[in-house]
């Protein structure tokens, strides 16, 4: 079943005292593009990332965004940073021993300085890339799961609206064909009464010429060939629209092919019902253009 190329997944994860959100959104466009939006420390994950998704979507515009919140129950752990505290008491003792300044660092005045602490769970973090690794595709993969189901559901609307415009297509085509033989025979009544009408006892109606006048409108109205490649075009988009494999390009070429054949039986018509018909083609082309255009 074809998917549409609009959708949207979310999943919540749970680790090391964050709550991490996942959300991917995805809209039309010719091939697939990833884009992430994620926290800076976690750009080393970005290659996996985007290979994950495209695991799940082949064509799309695709927009992954990751958000870290520390839960509120959790108390941050700290860790003090003795190469800070070093770096502060050694500094001190280089300004009291070259400038003769008095006095030490105290407790107080270590605890008031920045990066006297680090984050015990954030240096856990760092440490444990492995699985932070695991928790972000675990999650994108779930996110990416309810994006493809969506996509899924859309997909199906797609299709049957889809098929209901081929069939009409196929209807319209049925008419033509139908219609197409009379054009003809409507050409050669009205070429008689023309000249019956302007006929008088200076010249003779020539039956030959008239012969040959009548053949040569019916092979340049003849539309055989554009109504024969029009049916095969119709299977074939029905074919691609109960494959399971993405169809949208195929999709898109094969309207283009059915509008051009439809451009060149609107051309070769002479007759006004016919015209008509290739009118309403047109439209309904142009219907399941703008719908196909959503298919993966």
């Amino acid at each position: 079943m074809s998917l549409s190329m609009t959708g949207y997944g979310q999943a919540v994860l749970n680790y090391g005292g964050y709550k991490v959100r996942f959300e991917v959104k995805s809209v039309n466009h010719r091939y697939c593009e990833v884009s992430l939006r994620i926290p800076k420390e976690w750009t080393r994950f970005e290659d996996g990332l985007r290979k994950e998704v495209q695991q799940h979507v082949k064509r799309g515009r695709i927009d992954v965004f990751i958000q870290r919140e520390r839960e509120e129950e959790q108390t941050r752990p700290v860790r003090l940073n003795h190469v800070a505290v070093e770096a502060y008491l050694q500094a001190s003792r280089e300004l009291a021993s070259r400038y003769g300044m008095e006095g030490q660092l105290g407790i107080s005045d270590l605890l008031a300085l920045p990066d006297i602490f680090t984050s015990a769970e954030g240096q856990e973090a760092e440490q444990d890339d492995a699985a932070w690794s695991q928790l972000l595709l675990e999650g994108l993969r779930e996110a990416c799961l309810g994006l493809v189901a969506m996509r899924r559901r859309e997909g199906e609307y797609l299709v049957r609206d889809l098929q209901s415009r081929i069939a009409r297509l196929e209807g319209l085509h049925a008419e033509i064909a139908e219609l197409s033989p009379t054009v003809v025979t409507d050409y050669r009544i009205k070429l008689r009464q023309r000249l019956a009408e302007l006929q008088d006892s200076s010249f003779s109606l020539d039956e030959h010429r008239l012969g040959m006048e009548i053949a040569l409108f019916a092979d340049r109205c003849n539309i055989d060939e554009e109504l024969t490649r029009l049916q095969s075009h119709f299977g074939q988009c029905k074919g691609l629209l109960s494959s399971d494999e993405p169809a949208g390009r195929k999709l898109d070429f094969l309207i283009q092919e059915m509008n051009r054949e439809v451009n060149t039986i609107g051309s070769k018509a002479n007759h006004l019902e016919l015209v008509t018909r290739v009118v309403e083609l047109k439209a309904e082309l142009e219907k399941i253009r703008e719908q196909a255009a959503n298919i993966e």
